[in-house]
C-alpha cells in the first residue's frame, strides 16, 4: 500500500493523525497533513483505511 496526501485539499482537521498517528501527522506551521510513512506495514492497514475514509476533505489516497 502506498499513502498519498494532497496538501492542497487538506483543511487541517487532523482526523488522520488522531486515527493513524504512526502514519500521519500535521505540519506545525499550517496544520496540513504530513505522511510519516508512505508505505506503512500491513498491520496498520485498517487504521490507514479508516483515516482516509474519515478525511473531510478527501485528501488521502491509498494505492495498492
Amino acid at each position: 500500500m502506498n499513502v498519498i496526501a494532497d496538501k492542497e485539499k487538506c483543511i487541517g482537521a487532523g482526523q488522520c493523525a488522531l486515527i493513524a498517528a504512526d502514519v500521519f501527522d500535521q505540519n506545525d506551521g499550517d496544520g496540513r497533513v504530513l505522511v510519516l510513512d508512505p508505505a506503512p506495514p500491513r498491520e496498520l492497514l485498517a487504521q490507514v483505511e479508516q483515516a482516509a475514509a474519515g478525511c473531510p476533505a478527501l485528501a488521502i489516497t491509498l494505492q495498492r
